[in-house]
């Protein structure tokens, strides 16, 4: 990468350290999408593990809420479902508060026991005998891919490799009409993004609309699922399913959009990111060239240095003490997996990008307990074998200028990632 790009950053977070040590803690808000969008919310996320690791914002754009920002404090919170709730009728998993009206279920926006037998339900999709039949397209997919990119020129690498990639899986995941599948892609976005003048969408309005859209298409399509024998597809699981096939259409669209984002942003964003990292750590790159088995623990710690969800959201059913912090029922806790995945009492050099870590999996970006990621080993599947196709015909993705990034403290991501693949 150009020296004046990675100076013009240093100078950036240099001056976001200088802001973070000297504004009092009260006055923190570490949910500002600003901070993402510019990629300097690192040293109020190292203030805070520091000197107030479960801390209280009494006043953002997305309201009060507390951040809990320790790994092992995370944990914590993860595994007391009896005290923080992921229902969606509280608010569900984001940060972001959507209007009573308009919440929707799905499984991860669901506590026990129902989130447990809807889970179950798309579960096989992810079991080793079907991964390892799908490992087959993805291989063959990712070829073609990469076959078809232009060399000695600047290109998107999101547009060209990370969204067409992970587009593509989702629509064999979902047997969804190949011509339309960028349409998955759009309501994906639309469905995490904030909307405003400069954003996505203009207004909740047009948000919810593009999202009845998505409702109305799937909707078709479960109609021919449902006519028909049950088949691998996850739609084909759900219309099949005892737990899922009398859902109501707002937990049948939860649902839908969880799938979607979930195969969607995390393995798009990590994708991407993996590109940047090694641009961003040349000995690491120039160690995978020599070694490709080291694919193996390359792609894990690509996922914890990328953490391409940056938090999850909880709801205090009751008033409990934590960690010496006084939280009420109904109040928001945030727990941010990019600090987590940061914490240097529990990650041995967190900054630094290793890819041959003795532990690579010691990172919480899939969550931890019943939440966990269902699809983390078909997100690391496509990631390993995505690398070893670009290994065996690449000897170099340059990065050649700055990432644009996501507005967004949900999605850690990349809106583009210009490239060039020498010849």
């Amino acid at each position: 990468m150009h020296g004046t790009i990675d100076s013009a950053e240093t100078i950036n977070l240099n001056a976001a350290r200088d802001k973070a040590q000297s504004m009092p803690l009260a006055q923190f808000n570490p949910g500002d999408p600003e901070l993402f969008r510019s990629d300097t919310f690192w040293p109020y996320f190292d203030r805070l593990r520091k000197d107030d690791p479960v801390h209280y914002c009494k006043d953002s754009m997305f309201g009060p809420y507390w951040s809990v920002t320790k790994y092992n404090d995370i944990m914590d919170i993860e595994t007391n479902h009896a005290v923080f709730s992921s229902a969606a009728y509280l608010g569900g998993i984001t940060i972001r508060d959507i209007a009573p009206e308009l919440r929707r279920e799905s499984f991860i926006a669901m506590d026990q026991p129902r989130h447990g037998a809807q889970r179950k339900t798309v579960a096989p999709m992810f079991t080793p005998t079907h991964l390892d039949q799908l490992a087959i397209s993805i291989r063959k997919r990712s070829a073609e891919c990469l076959d078809n990119l232009p060399v000695n020129e600047v290109f998107d690498w999101v547009d060209r490799v990370s969204i067409e990639l992970t587009t593509q899986m989702l629509a064999v995941l979902f047997d969804f009409p190949w011509e339309d599948r960028r349409k998955l892609t759009r309501w994906s976005d639309v469905a995490t993004t904030i909307p405003g003048p400069d954003g996505l969408v203009a207004t909740e309005e047009a948000r919810q609309a593009e999202l009845m859209e998505c409702a109305g298409y799937f909707a078709k399509l479960w109609k021919e699922r449902i006519d028909q024998p049950p088949k691998s597809d996850l739609l084909s699981m759900m219309a099949h399913s005892e737990a899922t096939r009398d859902m109501d259409p707002k937990n049948f669209l939860g649902n839908l959009i969880l799938l979607i984002v979930g195969g969607n942003d995390t393995t798009r964003n990590t994708l991407s990111g993996s590109v940047y990292a090694l641009n961003k750590h040349p000995d690491q790159y120039k160690k995978l060239r020599e070694n490709p088995a080291l694919i193996d623990t390359f792609v894990p710690e690509v996922i914890r240095w990328q953490t391409p969800l940056a938090h999850m959201r909880r709801t205090a059913l009751e008033d409990i003490e934590f960690r010496g912090k006084q939280i009420k029922k109904g109040d928001k806790v945030v727990m941010w997996y990019v600090s987590g995945n940061r914490d240097e009492e529990v990650i041995d050099r967190p900054y630094e990008f290793i890819i041959d870590r003795a532990r690579p999996r010691t990172h919480i970006s899939f969550g931890f307990g019943i939440h966990r990621c269902v699809g983390l080993r078909l997100a690391e599947l496509q990631l390993k074998i995505i690398w070893e196709e670009i290994l065996k015909r690449f000897d170099n993705i340059e990065v050649v200028d700055e990432p644009r990034r996501v507005y967004s403290s949900f999605v850690k991501g990349y809106e583009t990632l210009p490239v060039r693949i020498a010849g």
